[in-house]
């Protein structure tokens, strides 16, 4: 079936294109009387009438789209809520969401030029050049860093400091021989290798030994031979996982070790998913501010688009742990 359009409606109704388009638009500064526009209206309710998307942005400018650009990351649960919470928060101002995944060889400028956002949302720091473009051509950018960003409109989510609240919750216990138990997934890198050099220097604060570090596949197999490494020699007493999911793993690796949960190894992970609650013995996470990172964007954002409104406040309560049976 054709889609209905401007033309239809003002042959429907009996009025001119022209006058058509004021009143779809609310045009201000033109008299039009209240029974055309009412006429207007009805023939384009009655008819299923929808505005392009393509139209409008040509006229006012600007979209109604937030393209939200995410790196070459895997996606978990983490990702999936903070999307979520995004997209709906934005529904709500009349504001769609357009998520791209840093995949493949099309530039973001391509990639904007493509779509004509009225904003961009970044989930890590764009390149400066590309950060440039996108100001010359009047987008508004806004977005999270995974270290402190001084750009106002970032929120920064260091992950230096999930690794060493990480180590001072371990450490506080008594446990000083510590491991790290990274992803296996290249992927998530840029995390883990910032995760681990909070928990590097946290463990060189206390005087602690380096911290012995193992990549941990999803698999009781892979786990069980990381464990068995890290109990040979002085043992390891205390495990620090990338997240929630690799501590999981570590936790089926003890198990299958015959080693006891926290007598033995003490685990403790990232992310605090509901599967972590589930746990036997239930784990003990670091906690994320996922939904105040969410509104923060979310605000970020109608802040770009309306200079009458302020840029959100920051939250001192970003990470702390959830202590659970698992240490």
């Amino acid at each position: 079936m054709p889609r209905v359009t401007s033309a239809d409606v003002a042959r429907e109704s009996g009025v001119s294109r022209t006058t058509v388009s004021y009143v779809l638009n609310a045009k201000s500064g033109v008299v039009i009387t209240e029974a055309t526009r009412q006429r207007v209206l009805d023939a384009a309710a009655r008819m299923g009438y929808t505005p392009s998307a393509a139209a409008r942005a040509l006229r006012s400018g600007r979209s109604d789209l937030v393209l939200c650009v995410l790196p070459d990351w895997t996606f978990g649960p983490v990702i999936d809520r903070l999307i979520d919470h995004v997209t709906t928060a934005l529904a709500e101002h009349g504001l769609s969401v357009l998520v791209h995944s840093g995949r493949g060889t099309q530039s973001l400028q391509e990639l904007w030029r493509a779509v004509t956002p009225c904003v961009v949302l970044g989930l890590a720091p764009f390149a400066d050049a590309d950060r440039e473009a996108l100001r010359r051509a009047g987008i508004p950018v806004v977005g999270a860093a995974l270290d402190e960003d001084p750009h106002p409109d970032v929120f920064a989510v260091p992950q230096i400091s999930i690794g060493r609240l990480q180590v001072e919750h371990l450490a506080d216990r008594g446990h000083r021989v510590l491991a790290y138990a990274a992803p296996a997934d290249p992927r998530l890198s840029a995390f883990a290798d910032r995760r681990l050099a909070g928990v590097r220097l946290e463990c060189e604060r206390r005087g602690l030994p380096e911290p012995r570090v193992a990549a941990v596949d999803l698999a009781v197999e892979d786990a069980a031979r990381a464990v068995r490494q890290w109990r040979t020699g002085e043992p390891v007493t205390a495990v620090a996982a990338y997240n929630d999911e690799v501590a999981l793993a570590v936790l089926a690796g003890a198990r299958a070790m015959g080693l006891r949960v926290p007598d033995d190894v003490a685990v403790i992970g990232v992310d605090d998913i509901p599967a972590a609650r589930l746990a036997a013995p239930a784990l003990t996470t670091v906690w994320q501010a996922i939904d105040a990172q969410a509104d923060h964007l979310v605000a970020s954002v109608r802040a770009a688009l309306d200079a009458t409104l302020p840029l959100p406040a920051r939250t001192d309560d970003v990470f702390h742990v959830v202590a659970r049976e698992s240490t």
